[in-house]
């Protein structure tokens, strides 16, 4: 769950993830799938531009990605629980520990990119085409999160996301 937004001066907190037997308690990059439409793929770090999306990857727009298309997140949890692969899902960022759905509407920051969550990433027919019957129904309003990308930079696997 994410601490309500506070607005002070302080540093940056790593968003808390109420199970601290499972990890150090912050949230963290697990894993970035990018590439083309037929063939995405792990990597170690990518690139997010500004208003356009992650370099390398099939939904990257130079010329201006819409609202709510340069950046998706998804919960590990979730991926554990239906059986998928993060590259399975077609989410580009798989985060492990912490709500995503309570970052809509917020402002954070993955590595050095500050973003804004945008809506729910809910499943689609086409995900489930591509993987398993049902798999809408196990998603339902735990397939990730769509975001801008405010300001661009380096987003590794292992950085921690925080809330803005």
């Amino acid at each position: 769950m994410f601490p309500a937004r506070q607005r002070t001066a302080q540093a940056r907190k790593p968003v808390e993830t109420g199970d601290p037997g499972a990890h150090d308690g912050a949230v963290h990059i697990a894993a970035i799938n990018i590439g083309p439409r037929d063939a995405i793929s792990a990597a170690t770090s990518v690139t997010a531009v500004a208003g356009q999306g992650l370099q390398g990857d099939r939904h990257f727009r130079p010329q201006g990605a819409a609202r709510g298309q340069a950046l998706t997140l998804i919960g590990a949890e979730a991926l554990a629980e239906v059986g998928l692969t993060g590259a399975q899902s077609r989410r580009q960022l798989v985060v492990r520990g912490g709500d995503l759905n309570g970052l809509v509407g917020r402002r954070f920051r993955v590595g050095g990119a500050e973003c804004l969550g945008v809506k729910l990433c809910e499943p689609c027919l086409h995900l489930q085409e591509l993987t398993r019957p049902g798999i809408i129904r196990d998603l339902l309003h735990r397939g990730g999160l769509r975001a801008d990308i405010l300001t661009g930079g380096e987003i590794s696997v292992g950085d921690e996301l925080t809330v803005s």
